[in-house]
């Protein structure tokens, strides 16, 4: 079926001239039916009540706005899930560090802590590695094990090896031009002691297996001829 074809709009009054209608006031007033909507009203136009104005807001949106636009912070619905540690990572498992300070050297694991870093150790006096936390996926688990059942480990966690923020001191007129002096960051002696007590019963457990010792003290490295892949830690 074919579209109907719309009709264009025609005025009722069409103009002779511009701004001059064919028709007069009075022949208008017939002709739009004016005559019958006032005779059935009672002889008066119909009026409409005017809707009550819509009350002011309390308060008024402000008038100036800033010049850049505010970005607001988007909406996290994932949930922090805790880190999933490794079947091959038991305590008392002797790593093998890949990346950081400590690249190649070997520690013994302690626990995880809350942020899913481990807590692993030298000891210091072996190998020179301190208590600190380690990220697994920079860590090679070996078959090693060492008994740390004589380990109290309670007390570490996140906060503890948390630093102190210090504000800054403003500088006077007299000390800006003054060379500052570096301060070396000393390590605190109650950090000092937890590591020795760490390591009296870690190293009394290494020293009952032969050739622990020289093994935790001993870096591992790739040599020539060696394959990564076929390897057994």
């Amino acid at each position: 079926m074919a579209p109907q074809q719309r009709k264009p709009h025609v005025c009722r009054n069409p103009d002779l001239i511009r701004g001059v209608g064919k028709y007069s006031r009075s022949k208008m007033y017939h002709k739009r039916g004016l005559w019958a909507i006032k005779a059935k009203n009672g002889g008066a136009f119909p009026k409409h009540e005017k809707q009550a104005a819509a009350a002011a807001p309390a308060e008024k949106p402000p008038k100036f706005y800033p010049a850049d636009d505010v970005k607001k912070p988007l909406v996290n619905k994932r949930k922090a899930r805790p880190t999933k540690l490794r079947a091959s990572i038991t305590p008392g498992t002797v790593l093998i560090i890949l990346a950081g300070r400590f690249k190649g050297k070997r520690v013994v694991f302690l626990k995880q802590l809350t942020s899913g870093l481990l807590l692993v150790t030298g000891p210091f006096k072996i190998n020179g590695v301190p208590l600190r936390r380690v990220n697994q996926s920079y860590v090679i688990a070996t078959s090693t094990k060492v008994d740390i059942s004589g380990v109290n480990v309670e007390k570490f966690d996140d906060k503890y090896f948390g630093k102190k923020v210090e504000k800054k001191k403003k500088k006077g007129e007299g000390e800006f031009f003054e060379a500052e002096k570096e301060e070396k960051n000393t390590l605190p002696q109650d950090k000092k002691d937890d590591q020795k007590s760490v390591d009296a019963a870690l190293i009394q457990s290494i020293e009952a297996v032969p050739n622990l010792k020289s093994y935790l003290g001993a870096r591992f490295s790739l040599k020539a001829g060696m394959k990564p892949h076929e390897l057994v830690f």
